[in-house]
């Protein structure tokens, strides 16, 4: 699940704190970095669990229907339609998500308010989540089509989380409070949740595979080199970055953009097998969104300048643009 685009946004931003903090310990820095990237995956496995706390919330909707009816002596099945949800059981009984449950309050890397953290604890927040969404369009087109097939359940839940549960100021500001990363980290590990309920199927039952931490040892190899190597050379980079400035001195410059053209370069460098219009549009990317408004067209320019001297200087040989 942790891919280069998470891993560069997060060196950036460990490489920030890193100069924001007076330099401090390289290796303890380099620790917070893959904490902050498990911490991203364990977001991944805590909006699945977030879905089965709504069930959960829902059921006992359900069970106090049923005694409000018996007690007023009223006919009729309470639906339960929703609580019956075939993706939903599925889900329940998931391998995957009952090892993650099991093994996050033995996680080191966590910090204590995550390790601790359970969504029946904020039960407001669930209740309000499962009020929006027996109130929704979706919901109520779904109870209409009486369509009770895993596939009908499966693009329920997808539609659910898609409109509902992403951008959704509640969650966030719960989010923010466990951990400052995961509102940068959320729209991410959206896009990852709804592409992992799309691969569900029903043959696969209990066993259905989650998305690993890491594709493979490579990208867990490729955040580790890009973050040392980054602040390593870091003196290089940046003589390459004040010699290619034509606009003002390396001291008027904001410090994320001079962090996020060392980075951007320590990969353009090093990185043989990603091309340098790849790496440029990436960094162009994170300028655009973490630094100022300017900040994109002057990291792209720059880039661009600096990796065409280095070719000229044959130091990025076997690289492709």
């Amino acid at each position: 699940m942790i891919n280069r685009l998470l891993i560069r946004l997060k060196v950036v931003q460990i490489s920030y704190a890193y100069y924001q903090n007076g330099e401090m310990d390289l290796l303890d820095s380099e620790k917070e970095l893959f904490k902050s990237l498990s911490n991203t995956y364990y977001l991944y496995n805590l909006m699945f669990l977030l879905m089965l706390d709504i069930k959960r919330v829902a059921e006992e909707g359900v069970e106090a229907t049923r005694v409000r009816h018996s007690q007023l002596g009223l006919e009729g099945e309470v639906s339960t339609q929703f609580v019956d949800n075939k993706f939903l059981a599925q889900l329940e009984t998931n391998f995957h998500l009952k090892e993650f449950a099991k093994q996050l309050r033995k996680k080191e890397e966590a910090s204590i308010e995550l390790r601790n953290f359970q969504w029946k604890d904020r039960d407001d927040l669930i209740h309000q989540l499962y009020a929006s969404i027996i109130k929704s369009d979706i919901y109520n087109d779904y109870i209409k089509a009486g369509d009770f097939s895993y596939e009908a359940d499966r693009n329920l839940w997808h539609k659910i989380y898609r409109s509902l549960l992403t951008n959704n100021e509640a969650i966030d500001e719960e989010l923010e409070s466990l951990s400052l990363y995961w509102n940068d980290d959320k729209a991410i590990v959206d896009s990852f949740v709804l592409k992992s309920i799309r691969q569900f199927e029903e043959a696969n039952g209990e066993m259905q595979q989650l998305m690993p931490e890491y594709r493979n040892e490579e990208d867990k190899q490729y955040a580790a080199n890009l973050f040392r190597n980054s602040i390593k050379n870091a003196e290089t980079y940046r003589k390459l970055i004040e010699e290619n400035n034509t606009n003002w001195e390396m001291s008027r410059m904001a410090l994320m953009d001079i962090v996020i053209l060392q980075t951007a370069l320590t990969e353009i460098v090093t990185c043989t097998d990603i091309p340098v219009s790849v790496s440029i549009n990436e960094y162009v990317e994170i300028a655009k969104t973490y630094s100022t408004p300017r900040s994109g067209g002057y990291v792209n320019a720059l880039l661009d300048t600096i990796s065409k001297q280095l070719k000229e200087e044959n130091k990025l040989i076997g690289k492709r643009f």
